[in-house]
């Protein structure tokens, strides 16, 4: 049965909070809060230019809003299940909507285009997240998650599980990593010189050198830890998800973890009028916390 969608604010920290010298990125004080309750599975907070922070519900196919006033809405529903998604130059909502494999651009009225169908004539595997960067070209991560939903052979489409990239006039794709089990969160530097790609099924996250090209060289490992999503801050402090929220320096040290009442944490992001507020997407709820960094968009 479908639970109903229910706005609640429970605060909650546990004695662990502040492991890690953690005291210098959360706001004094500050605790998780629960915003909102009754989903079925949370994912792809994405944050546009005044602060909103839009997220999907994937099982129930539809993006939901949370305005920088504290007000959840509904902002589509049927989002060819929708997954990770970013905000590009544009002001438009990219999606990772795998219902069909595709990548929707969605424009504010709710009106979509299918701006990638397929890689070289087959259907990709399931396009999961994804980041664009500072000249509008997207990286977008294509594990293998069989889906419930799917009408088609839900066997691995491409010869394995890569990372792509779309070139800004959006007329080419083309892969920059094939050697990743399982690749899944995918965030990069404001400046858009690193990126960083998560390898969940290695349990790796993995950072590049970018290139003027789209792309990527000097791969090197971050840290010993996979992911599922992740964000960035203005510090280039790294937030990796799963269980919890932990807290990576841009040397690959662990400065901090984040526990979510939460099965699983799926993904973070910034937003808020200041976007000194972390949102979290995990299982049924989302949550949010005060912090004393600002994240970028």
């Amino acid at each position: 049965m479908k639970k109903a969608m229910v706005l609640i604010s429970i605060s909650f920290m546990s004695s662990s909070f502040f492991a890690c010298g953690q005291t210098s990125l959360v706001a004094p004080g500050a605790k998780v809060e629960k915003l909102a309750d009754g989903f079925r599975f949370t994912e792809g907070p994405a944050v546009d230019a005044k602060g909103n922070v839009y997220f999907t519900d994937q099982p129930n196919d539809r993006i939901l809003l949370w305005s920088t006033e504290g007000k959840l809405s509904v902002f589509m529903e049927n989002t060819g299940r929708a997954n990770g998604m970013y905000f590009d130059r544009e002001g438009k909502l990219l999606t990772c909507s795998d219902m069909d494999n595709e990548l929707w651009s969605i424009s504010r009225d709710g009106s979509h285009t299918v701006i990638l169908t397929d890689y070289e004539g087959k259907k990709l595997n399931g396009p999961n997240d994804l980041w664009v960067r500072p000249d509008g070209g997207i990286y977008f991560t294509d594990p293998l998650y069989a889906r419930d939903y799917w009408t088609r052979d839900p066997a691995m489409q491409q010869e394995g599980q890569y990372v792509y990239y779309m070139t800004p006039d959006r007329k080419k794709v083309f892969r920059v990593d094939t050697e990743l089990e399982q690749p899944n969160g995918i965030i990069g530097t404001p400046d858009g010189k690193l990126l960083y790609v998560a390898d969940i099924r290695a349990r790796k996250t993995y950072v590049y050198e970018i290139g003027s090209d789209g792309r990527l060289s000097n791969k090197k490992l971050f840290t010993e830890m996979g992911s599922d999503g992740m964000t960035i801050d203005e510090k280039g402090n790294i937030y990796l998800t799963g269980r919890g929220v932990t807290i990576f320096d841009p040397q690959g040290e662990q400065i901090g973890h984040i526990p979510v009442e939460a099965g699983w944490t799926a993904n973070v992001c910034f937003g808020g009028k200041d976007m000194q507020t972390l949102f979290i997407t995990a299982s049924e709820y989302l949550y949010s916390i005060r912090m004393n960094v600002k994240g970028v968009r």
